[in-house]
Formats: structure tokens, C-alpha cells, sequence
């Protein structure tokens, strides 16, 4: 083996000496060289998919994928335009809710105030009341002794005038009173 191997060596190297270049064998079959038969199998390969449609299947798939996208990202821009719209209103109701709650809540003064005024009226209207009710009681517990006074006074007095009339007066003095009493209707 070793000779073979030298040999080879001392035929390159005379070659070489020569000037002609190696050339080595390469495989053929049907006197296309495996290059050629690649690029025969691609241009089959080519053919086929051009005649099965196969750009056009992937075009329309890539443009249904397109459409797919487009549809998606129409539907994102309008829920995008919804949210804003929505994010608008929620903003708007929470100024006019910030807004009735300082209106609720300067009414809500207002009306204490008012409560608390008139509380205070009627309060003044209660005392006066009151007050008026207490003299109207002490005048009524006036003219009662008053009365209480007169109806005793005039117990007095009369049972004084039936002491002097029974001591100064007798029978038959009344019997002419009253005769005369009579006589005068």
C-alpha cells in the first residue's frame, strides 16, 4: 500500500512538471453529472408547483392571512374607538357626579341652615308661647281669686245683710214690703 500511495505521488508530481493538471473521473449517469440533475429535479420541481398552482394557493392563502390581519386590526381600531368612547362617558359622568355631589353637598348646607333657622324661630315661637300660656295662667288664677274674693265677699255680705235684715226687720215689716212689692207690678 505504501507503493500505491508513493506511486500516486511521483505521477501527480511528474504531472505537475509536466504542466497538465489532474483531472478527476466524476460521475455521470446518462451523461448528466449530479450538478445537472440537481437543477433538472428543481426545474420538475418548479414545473409542478406551477402547474399544481401552488404560488397561487399560497397567495391566496397569505391573502386570506392578510384579510384575517386587516379584519382583526379594523376590530381592534374599533374597539380602540369604543374604549376611548366609553373612557369619555365614565370621564364625563364622574365631573358631573363630582359636580351634583359639591351641588348636593352646598344644598344640603343650605338647607341646614335653614332647618337651623328655623328651629330657632320656632324655638322663640315655643318660649313666646309658653310665655304667653303662663301669663294667660297667672290671669286666669287671678280673676279666679278675684271672683273667689267677690263670691266670698258677697257671702259675706250676704249673710251680714241677713244678720241686719233679721235683727232690723221683723215679719211684719216684710209683710208690707212685700206688699208694696206686689202693689208696684
Amino acid at each position: 500500500m505504501a507503493n500505491a500511495t508513493s506511486l500516486i505521488l511521483l505521477a501527480a508530481g511528474a504531472a505537475h512538471e509536466a504542466g497538465e493538471a489532474v483531472h478527476h473521473a466524476e460521475p455521470a449517469a446518462f451523461g448528466l453529472t449530479p450538478g445537472m440533475w440537481v437543477a433538472l429535479s428543481m426545474a420538475t420541481l418548479l414545473v409542478i408547483m406551477l402547474i399544481l398552482k401552488v404560488p397561487a394557493t399560497l397567495a391566496k392563502g397569505l391573502d386570506s392571512g392578510i384579510d384575517e390581519i386587516r379584519k382583526q386590526l379594523d376590530e381592534a381600531k374599533a374597539l380602540r374607538a369604543e374604549a376611548e368612547a366609553l373612557k369619555q362617558q365614565y370621564a364625563a359622568r364622574i365631573a358631573n357626579a363630582e359636580k351634583d355631589a359639591v351641588a348636593m353637598l352646598d344644598h344640603a348646607k343650605t338647607e341646614a341652615q335653614a332647618i337651623i333657622a328655623k328651629a330657632e324661630a320656632d324655638t322663640s315661637a315655643v318660649i313666646a308661647r309658653r310665655e304667653k300660656m303662663a301669663a294667660d295662667k297667672i290671669d286666669a288664677a287671678e280673676r279666679a281669686a278675684i271672683t273667689e274674693l267677690r263670691v266670698k265677699a258677697a257671702d259675706a255680705a250676704a249673710v251680714a245683710a241677713k244678720g241686719l235684715i233679721a235683727s232690723q226687720y221683723s215679719a211684719a215689716a216684710d209683710q208690707t214690703q212685700v206688699d208694696a212689692a206686689i202693689a208696684g207690678l
